[in-house]
């Protein structure tokens, strides 16, 4: 029997007809298992060897970080800061939106989170000003997804994990990557601000407006600091960084700016253990499909096949990329990596390809499935605030979509882009 079929082929048919991602996962690894006659004691063992990962301790923790903020009121003073220096040109309230969405994104790791605290303050007030709604829920839904690209990052970690790399290297990678998109979603902001009826929408640029805000905002504009710079400055790791990121976000929330209280810190407790459950389960399956995939030689057909039709770097990530585009609009951004990276990481490293760039790469391409229906996450998120359907916000989006497309071009053909800050930060 061809058991790399079997593996492969029943994964898609068990995906086809909507069988959770961990379930369809594992059931597929069962029914190879027991076409190969090993034991299924070594299936639970790998089951829980992909669970025992120290770094995966910082991803509820991330998560839990991120809810404290949002609800702790730390998100509307970023959106402050952000309005003070953007605020005021043309279509301002979108480059509020996405410059807001970088800020938090340096807090909380995710990108539906990041769109939910961002939009769900910014969207009802673009439509206030007399903004197209389909408009204001796509500049939200892009403008989050920067949440799984500018450190810390939960996809980042997922991706270390499981490419066996190091995630402080990783979230140091991401950071000028992640400036390039926020800048680029920006300029096409700032296009398509030309063909709508819409004038600046803040107060002319003040100084003292400007010191002012940022004095009352200082304790949510530290939250970055104390996350990213602990680990680009080797004090601390990314876990570790992690649990501080929860301590810091929950003594500001409820003792300075006193917006949170016990029932809204349960409630954030609740909301990172359903999302961390969901991930576990995916990723515990994953490691016994993981190393199914590489005793039946999977990773080496997938590599032999793409150098016959091409061996340039830049190539071989275009056509990767095209390939994420499209499972992107099915599986959901951790099942993507989990279950893709061990069958990309040998063909990339056999043009030379850096791990860690295309870490990045690959992750880019992670925020366009979170843009693309039927499953596009963060999409659904901001159609939800907005109230508009999902055929009139994908449109809206088309554009954005285009502006990451051209980034993961010149981020391919640009290693350095990825590569110089960890180089010269931890070396080479």
């Amino acid at each position: 029997m061809n058991m790399p079929l079997l593996l492969l082929g029943s994964l898609a048919v068990f995906l086809f007809i909507r069988v959770p991602v961990g379930v369809s996962l594992g059931l597929a690894s069962i029914l190879v298992y027991y076409a190969t006659g090993e034991h299924f004691e070594s299936l639970a063992l790998s089951y829980y060897d992909g669970l025992d990962k120290f770094p995966f301790i910082a991803v509820p923790m991330f998560l839990l970080a991120g809810a404290l903020m949002e609800k702790g009121g730390i998100s509307k003073r970023l959106i402050s800061v952000a309005d003070c220096f953007v605020g005021n040109v043309r279509g301002g309230l979108a480059h509020v939106t996405i410059l807001a969405c970088m800020l938090f994104s340096a807090i909380s790791g995710s990108g539906p989170a990041t769109t939910a605290a961002v939009g769900g303050l910014m969207i009802p007030t673009m439509l206030r000003r007399q903004y197209d709604k389909n408009y204001s829920g796509a500049v939200s839904a892009c403008g989050g997804t920067l949440g799984i690209l500018i450190p810390p990052s939960i996809t980042l970690i997922v991706y270390g994990v499981s490419a066996d790399q190091s995630v402080t290297r990783l979230f140091i990678a991401g950071f000028l990557p992640g400036i390039l998109l926020g800048c680029m979603l920006m300029c096409c902001a700032t296009i398509l601000s030309r063909f709508m009826t819409v004038e600046s929408d803040s107060e002319p640029f003040s100084v003292a407006r400007t010191l002012r805000t940022i004095w009352d905002s200082r304790w949510a504009l530290l939250a970055p600091g104390v996350i990213i710079g602990g680990i680009y400055g080797g004090f601390v790791t990314p876990t570790e960084s992690a649990v501080i990121a929860v301590l810091y976000g929950w003594v500001i929330g409820m003792f300075v700016y006193r917006e949170l209280d016990w029932r809204r810190t349960r409630e954030c407790l609740e909301i990172a253990a359903l999302i961390t459950g969901s991930i576990a389960i995916i990723w515990g399956a994953s490691l016994a499909f993981g190393e199914l995939i590489t005793i039946h030689q999977i990773p080496q057909l997938v590599t032999a096949f793409i150098q016959r039709v091409t061996t340039s770097p830049f190539m071989i990530l275009m056509l990767i990329s095209l390939f994420l585009t499209f499972v992107g609009m099915w599986l959901n951004t951790m099942a993507q990596v989990i279950i893709l990276t061990p069958m990309f990481l040998p063909v990339i490293q056999a043009v030379g390809i850096d791990p860690i760039h295309f870490g990045i790469v690959f992750v880019v391409n992670c925020e366009i499935g979170y843009l693309t229906p039927p499953l596009g996450t963060s999409l659904f998120v901001a159609m939800g605030i907005a109230d508009t359907t999902l055929g009139a916000i994908a449109k809206a989006v088309l554009p954005f979509i285009a502006t990451m497309f051209l980034c993961i071009i010149i981020l391919s053909y640009f290693p350095i882009i990825s590569l110089i800050l960890p180089n010269l930060i931890l070396g080479r």
